[in-house]
């Protein structure tokens, strides 16, 4: 049945390619920061544990509203590694590295998914997509401000 909601599928598409970019980003940091979660040791050891587990359980709630958004535009959400790994702009480390170097990605992993999701937004504000550009505000808000605890914690 063909979607009729206002937003022209030309202008869905390009919204939901962006989307796509966003999902995989944040699958992507989702992953890198449940690893950290489970290997990081030393001094800040019970910290960080606990930190990044509530920043992984945020990110998994989040991919399933990005991809539910791009299901609702009509389209198909990318949901492999393969996938993901096309689409992402972060790199995973091959290793588990230092406690404050976990910081330091993770910082930057933030910072990457918020220039992502601002990336998306012209595309939803040109379609009147408010949904989106309501989803892409509050990606924003918490990448922004976990960007800024983690930097903080970096502070001497």
């Amino acid at each position: 049945m063909e979607i009729d909601i206002g937003i022209n599928r030309e202008d869905r598409a390009k919204i939901a390619k962006g989307l796509s970019r966003l999902l995989a980003d944040s699958y992507t940091l989702y992953l890198t920061t449940h690893n950290f979660h489970w290997n990081v040791t030393g001094p800040m050891f019970n910290t960080l544990h606990l930190m990044f587990e509530a920043q992984y359980t945020e990110l998994a709630a989040a991919v399933d509203l990005i991809a539910e958004r791009i299901r609702a535009l009509g389209f198909p959400a990318p949901g492999s590694y393969r996938e993901f790994e096309k689409l992402t702009s972060l790199k995973q480390p091959d290793d588990a590295p230092n406690a404050e170097e976990m910081i330091r990605i993770l910082v930057k992993g933030q910072e990457a998914v918020a220039k992502t999701a601002r990336g998306v937004a012209p595309l939803a504000d040109k379609a009147d997509d408010e949904p989106t550009l309501d989803l892409i505000t509050q990606r924003l808000q918490v990448h922004e401000k976990t960007a800024w605890m983690l930097r903080s914690l970096l502070e001497t």
